[in-house]
């Protein structure tokens, strides 16, 4: 199981009261929701009117039916006891296995006697084919935090803490959606952006530490705590690396800046012989034949402190300058 279907799955087991249950349903059936059945006499957003009758003169009423569509088992489990639970309804699930990709199997919750009472219920109001918030006022922050629970519910997403990258997003079908769970979720701080695809937008975010937020922000504290858990690791590796990465930089270095010194002093011992240098330059120069391997610290330390780290640098730079001559036969 994904850390996403985790995360879902830990979800569903929370209980909350009545007004956060139904903020909940509502970001999945607005987020998720499908509206179909609608008759000749649908307004021009696509909700049917009231008394319209079907074409075949029977002055029965018709109505569209309400599907809320997901690949998630544990989201439809819920989505179905959440209206069982809010308006005594007893709605069909419907499983079928997509034919591309993964072929994931996508579950149907079909509500097709009393569909308006759900959308009216929940403060929604038919748009084409979907639904949209007729009055989202201001909720409780309880009921704030379910609504953002339910949206991640319905048409989220994160990657695994383990990945490269950290992402967590929230499909939508109108920008008017996306923009407002944008709104929602900023309204903690999360620096959530919109961004347009070919089939709709989407929310995301992409800073883990605003990614542990949103679980937080949510409820979903297990999956938060995997979720520092495989952060704090990965970061910790990370800068085991680096650290690794310079003390290895730094000891090329100082193998490297050896040998050419090794290679001048032997030079000049080889066409003029050391007893020729000067005393600090000849000591310099002993010193590293004595000791090839050690750094200019360690060389300044062995000396008595009599030099500093970068008086001896300069010592080694004079037998450089005197081995270069040599080479061009001054």
């Amino acid at each position: 199981m994904s850390f996403a279907a985790q995360t879902k799955k830990e979800l569903t087991l929370i209980q909350e009261a009545p007004c956060c249950r139904r903020a909940e349903l509502q970001a999945m059936v607005l987020l998720n929701g499908e509206l179909s059945g609608g008759v000749s006499g649908d307004t021009p957003d696509g909700g049917a009117v009231p008394g319209a009758v079907d074409g075949g003169g029977t002055g029965a009423e018709v109505r569209p039916a309400l599907t809320i569509q997901t690949e998630n088992v544990a989201t439809a489990r819920r989505i179905y006891t959440l209206l069982r639970e809010l308006f005594d309804l007893h709605p069909e699930v419907l499983v079928r296995k997509k034919m591309r990709l993964k072929k994931n199997n996508v579950y149907a919750v079909r509500v097709s006697v009393g569909a308006d009472t759900v959308w009216m219920g929940l403060g929604l109001a038919p748009a084409g084919r979907g639904l949209r918030l007729v009055d989202p006022g201001r909720p409780r922050a309880c009921c704030r935090r379910a609504f953002l629970r339910g949206a991640f519910l319905a048409a989220g997403s994160v990657n695994d803490p383990g990945s490269p990258s950290y992402h967590l997003e929230i499909s939508c079908q109108t920008a008017e959606q996306a923009n407002g769970i944008r709104r929602r979720m900023n309204e903690y701080g999360l620096h959530a952006k919109v961004i347009a695809r070919k089939r709709g937008h989407v929310v995301y975010v992409k800073e883990g530490e605003k990614i542990v937020e949103f679980l937080s922000v949510i409820g979903a504290h297990q999956a938060l705590l995997r979720f520092e858990d495989v952060r704090i690791m990965k970061g910790m590796r990370n800068q085991v690396n680096r650290l690794v990465n310079c003390e290895t930089a730094n000891m090329n270095k100082t193998i490297n800046a050896a040998v050419r010194q090794l290679d001048a002093i032997r030079l000049i011992d080889e066409r003029m012989g050391l007893d020729h240098l000067p005393d600090k330059l000849r000591e310099a120069a002993q010193l590293r034949l004595q000791y090839p391997e050690t750094n200019l610290q360690e060389l300044a330390q062995r000396i008595g402190h009599r030099v500093s780290k970068s008086g001896l640098n300069h010592r080694f730079r004079k037998l450089q300058e005197i081995a270069d001559r040599l080479r061009a036969g001054e």
